[in-house]
């Protein structure tokens, strides 16, 4: 069997087939056979070992959710035999250190350790972080063979495994649909979109190949800088994980033939300093390509709008004047504020805005001097790069919480269902007066009213000031226009790097979700 096949894991269940692979002789004929857990055969598959590398592949029936199931693939007088398997729903967990993060770096982790042994039908594995050159056929190396969920291959190691957002979601996934879930994590630290994209979608936004080699040059100074090395330092042999596709490559590319139920991503932070500006052509392009892939690699078992879930940026530095996680969150939305949205169909976001953590302890300090891709502080190229915590907000719970909701709303369809904060529908100007009416999609709760949360601009270039909330109604926002006169240009809400304190922006739904930023 492939790498990405053991005992204890999880296949995606009806109406898809679990497409099922691995390795024999040339030229020979390999029988596949599902039994149950009494011994009797479920199903039977024959599948022909086929060249250039010698792998055979076969497409399993649609499976009821349940199991335990033992799965034999034979050849001759030899076979493998994978017990204790289960059909259920497998999500993709994949981006940088923020889904890297693991349980145990959590808030209130004693206690999520804790419970994962109650949660044995929620199965985890774990990619090991791998680059290359060329797209590969199956994974290097696997950090977490599939496993039952314990205390200690949850919380690993800072920055190892598992990721508590693939964790969390997963365990509310469970909790509500009351089935198996598979968790697969392949995810590294500090390493910005393009790696994580194959050159088809690099293309699709213009990208050149060897835009490896002119990381950073130009924002070398930048504060956030050390954001690329956030983890990296678990892998001091490597560098040049920034580089475009490499992790597509080695990460992703062998997981193809997988069935999928859906994908969630938390990833970003690293193009605040990297092609920060195209991020609204290179996510959607990532999104449309890996969701191109995993159906053509599956036979046509994942679908074809596979379910795609990610995490806005969460904040970095209180009162910075640098705009560049503002804009890449709306970047995030495809510059349409909300999703799904045309241009991301089948999508869900967990705005995170309001879960700042000025005290996470997860900085790192990381030497200038070593390979990570970086450019060193121009000044003194020996000093270290230190990189803040806060970048590490510990709550992921409400992160998975926010996911769980658009997860069961756009890849489940759960009616009625509100899984995101409230937005803006219409804006009308009362120039007489000098105020501006916004109506709300959504029963508005104000939690804050004396943050600066909402700016206008009457200029160009724009000079954004401050537009104060005069009142709040259930659906209706009202601000007033001071130092406007009667020309308004544009309006932004939450446009910052640390917009509100934990829990704390101004507006929120009554389910307590955020309203998103927008411009």
């Amino acid at each position: 069997f492939a790498s990405y096949y053991g005992h204890h894991m999880v296949l995606q269940k009806e109406p898809t087939g679990a497409v099922v692979w691995g390795y024999g002789e040339l030229g020979a004929t390999v029988t596949v056979v599902l039994s149950g857990d009494s011994g009797l055969v479920v199903m039977k598959k024959t599948a022909e070992v086929k060249g250039p590398s010698g792998t055979w592949t076969t497409v399993l029936d649609p499976m009821d959710r349940g199991g335990p199931y033992t799965l034999t693939a034979g050849q001759g007088s030899e076979n493998v035999t994978l017990r204790d398997i289960y059909f259920g729903d497998v999500w993709l967990c994949s981006g940088q250190s923020n889904m890297v993060m693991t349980v145990s770096q959590v808030a209130n982790a004693s206690q999520e350790l804790a419970d994962a042994a109650r949660y044995p039908y929620v199965r985890v594995f774990a990619a090991a972080p791998a680059r290359s050159e060329v797209e590969l056929e199956d994974l290097e190396r696997v950090d977490l063979p599939w496993s039952i969920p314990t205390a200690e291959n949850l919380g690993h190691g800072n920055f190892t495994y598992f990721s508590a957002v693939c964790w969390l979601l997963g365990r509310y996934l469970y909790e509500a649909l009351g089935y198996p879930i598979g968790l697969v994590e392949a995810a590294w630290g500090g390493t910005p979109i393009e790696a994580w994209s194959s050159q088809r979608a690099l293309q699709a936004c213009g990208l050149p190949e060897d835009t490896g080699s002119l990381l950073f040059a130009h924002k070398q100074t930048h504060p956030l800088s050390p954001v690329l090395s956030s983890s990296i330092s678990q892998h001091p042999h490597l560098s040049g994980p920034q580089t475009p596709s490499v992790l597509w490559n080695a990460m992703i590319h062998p997981l193809l033939s997988m069935t999928l139920r859906g994908v969630a991503w938390y990833q970003g932070e690293a193009n605040t300093l990297l092609h920060r500006d195209l991020y609204n052509c290179t996510f959607p392009a990532l999104v449309a390509d890996w969701r191109w892939a995993f159906h053509a690699a599956s036979a046509g078992q994942t679908q074809p709008l596979l379910p795609f879930g990610f995490v806005q940026l969460s904040t970095y530095r209180r009162q910075s004047p640098d705009s560049s996680f503002a804009r890449l969150r709306w970047h995030q939305t495809a510059d349409l504020g909300v999703v799904p949205n045309a241009r991301l169909p089948a999508t869900f976001m967990a705005v995170a805005m309001d879960l700042g953590d000025e005290r996470s302890p997860y900085g790192r300090r990381v030497s200038g001097r070593r390979d990570t891709g970086l450019k060193p502080w121009p000044t003194d190229p020996a000093t270290s790069l230190l990189f803040l915590g806060s970048i590490h907000p510990r709550d992921k719970q409400n992160v998975a919480r926010r996911l769980q909701l658009g997860a069961r709303a756009v890849a489940y369809g759960e009616k009625d269902l509100v899984f995101q904060g409230p937005y803006p529908t219409r804006a009308v100007l009362e120039v007489t007066k000098g105020l501006l009416n916004l109506t709300y999609s959504q029963e508005l709760v104000c939690r804050r009213r004396d943050i600066q949360a909402f700016e206008i601009c009457c200029s160009t270039p724009c000079g954004w000031l401050p537009a104060p909330v005069v009142a709040v109604g259930s659906h209706t926002v009202t601000l007033a226009l001071t130092g406007c006169g009667t020309l308004v240009l544009a309006l932004r809400y939450a446009w910052a790097e640390w917009p509100c304190e934990y829990q704390s922006c101004a507006l929120y739904n009554t389910g307590g979700l955020p309203a998103p930023p927008f411009l």
